[in-house]
């Protein structure tokens, strides 16, 4: 399966049984982000060699405002978009296969968690999985250890506190923090 293919198919899925031809398709995608990502988490590289590795993970042109610190992990790689002046610090995994879009001018904390699928919740179908994407929008930062759910949307300016996991969507220009995270204030 093709790259945009795959993408345009996880956006229109909103099941996947275990072992089609769509599981089969990210599970290839996996394999190569695995051999990426340990090119990545495996030695030094310069900012230059970082982004270039990020974009051959994301089959996309990464921009050169791009940050990053090692380690990185993904599942996938194949649908996440990442906009310009973005920093991923250390540590962080992003559950990709249901779609990951980050705006402009975001800082994502150290060891942030990024999911975007759930398994069946029945038990006989327990492999099958449940995509839904997650948008990370303009001048967000995530702390330190957020982890963000299926679904969410992420509004433009947003803070999102550090332990904090996201459940829901977080309207623009709020602090949010707490397991669920909740509004706490306005920014």
């Amino acid at each position: 399966m093709k790259i945009e293919e795959f993408r345009r198919a996880m956006a229109e899925t909103e099941y996947i049984p275990a072992g089609s031809a769509l599981h089969q398709a990210f599970h290839a995608f996996s394999q190569e982000a695995l051999k990426i990502t340990a090119e990545l988490n495996g030695a030094y590289h310069t900012p230059e060699e970082v982004r270039a590795l990020i974009s051959q993970l994301t089959a996309s042109e990464i921009d050169e405002s791009f940050g990053l610190f090692p380690p990185f992990h993904t599942d996938c790689g194949k649908n996440t978009k990442i906009g310009k002046r973005v920093f991923i610090n250390a540590g962080c995994q992003f559950q990709d296969q249901g779609g990951i879009t980050i705006g402009d001018d975001v800082l994502v904390g150290p060891q942030t968690i990024i999911a975007t699928l759930n398994h069946d919740p029945d038990p006989e179908k327990r492999g099958g999985m449940i995509p839904k994407s997650v948008k990370i929008c303009d001048k967000v930062w995530l702390g330190a250890r957020v982890t963000v759910c299926p679904g969410v949307t992420i509004g433009e300016g947003a803070i999102v506190g550090a332990g904090a996991v996201v459940t829901k969507d977080v309207p623009p220009r709020t602090v949010v923090a707490g397991v669920p995270a909740k509004v706490i204030r306005k920014c």
